[in-house]
């Protein structure tokens, strides 16, 4: 879940804020600027995340036939495609537990990822964001929005941003760039937000109970959390799709899956326009589930036509406002036997904290 409430009263107060955000930069501090591919520290975070027979043991490359990802809490995933080393969403979960996630930011820089793609500018999205691309020069990507709220989030930032239209945008545009060697499609799409049940496509409420073990197991540090707070601050600034294709494979990842059959239904055409999709990354988790359930997550993979879907945005990283990955596959599941036969994707679930860091769940050869 996002857009938690504590965020709009630190927003009202800009003392409190400023004194929030000196306590981050001391609690936290300037991550160590990442290496260079064939240093040993580069090679052991990417054999780590992309598996062994991904990445060169010499040089760090990442091989340009194969595919992988690992995710890393949240909707946050490290990619690998193309050659090149990316970054979708960039935070590591560690506001009310600590180590839930067995990775850290400093780990997401000694990637030295190219490029990083923010789906929205929520903190447990783009929380990181700064200071990771501070350390390796990664281009963000994302709104006019998310790359300045993403600038201040480290003193004088030096990294690069590719803007990709601003709060005037219209709700489906498109933007179409190359990274690398792989082609990039953002397309501008909606936040999960509550809406009255949808008669004409009646879903399930769903609501589960949370688990509040995870504290008790992995109990949050005072960095952790004089990290975090500056970042409830920090505004949606849009929401984007990302599509990313390589010859043979294409993936398309979002963080978000908004009520697009109330406020902006002709955005499923735009997806459905989309090329064909291969893997989708979809957000599962969200506001509407309460009223509707599983059923915005439903039509966005109704619109792409994936032949496989994985869940994301779905773990126990907040627990008492969220809840483990298992409690979505039986709704999940329902959900996509609503599909006509022959249009139901296959189903990899990732379950946390089991999946985290685990390459092999998600490695395609093309």
């Amino acid at each position: 879940m996002c857009n938690i409430h504590p965020r709009a009263l630190i927003g009202r107060h800009t003392a409190l804020g400023g004194a929030l955000d000196a306590l981050a930069q001391i609690a936290e501090g300037r991550l160590e600027a990442s290496a260079e591919p064939d240093a040993e520290r580069t090679v052991v975070a990417r054999r780590r995340f992309f598996g062994t027979d991904t990445v060169d043991a010499r040089t760090g490359a990442v091989r340009a036939d194969r595919v992988a990802l690992s995710w890393v809490g949240c909707t946050t995933f490290a990619l690998a495609i193309g050659g090149s080393v990316l970054l979708l969403d960039a935070w590591v979960p560690r506001f009310t537990s600590s180590g839930y996630v067995p990775a850290t930011a400093q780990d997401l820089a000694d990637l030295r990822p190219e490029a990083i793609f923010i789906g929205h500018g929520h903190f447990d999205h783009a929380g990181d964001a700064g200071r990771i691309a501070q350390a390796c020069g990664a281009v963000v990507h994302g709104t006019t929005e998310h790359c300045v709220a993403i600038r201040a989030q480290v003193p004088d930032p030096s990294f690069p941003t590719s803007e990709l239209g601003d709060a005037e945008t219209l709700i489906g545009a498109r933007h179409e760039f190359t990274v690398g060697n792989v082609a990039v499609t953002a397309v501008r799409h909606l936040h999960s937000a509550p809406t009255a049940p949808d008669r004409s496509d009646p879903a399930s409420p769903f609501f589960p109970a949370p688990d509040v073990r995870a504290i008790v197991r992995h109990p949050p540090t005072l960095a952790g959390v004089l990290q975090s707070l500056p970042r409830l601050r920090d505004p949606e600034g849009g929401v984007l799709l990302y599509q990313f294709r390589v010859p043979g494979f294409t993936l398309t990842w979002h963080d978000s899956a908004g009520p697009l059959t109330e406020k902006a239904p002709h955005v499923f055409d735009v997806l459905a326009g989309l090329a064909p999709t291969d893997v989708q990354i979809g957000a599962v988790q969200g506001f509407n589930q309460i009223t509707n359930g599983l059923r915005d997550p439903r039509r966005y993979i109704e619109s792409l036509g994936p032949k496989l879907f994985v869940p994301s945005h779905h773990d126990n990283w907040l627990p008492g406002f969220t809840s483990h990955a298992d409690r979505y596959d039986t709704p999940l599941r329902t959900e996509l036997a609503r599909l006509a036969p022959g249009h139901r994707p296959e189903l990899r679930t990732m379950h946390d904290p089991a999946d985290y860091l685990s390459p092999q769940r998600l490695t395609f050869s093309l």
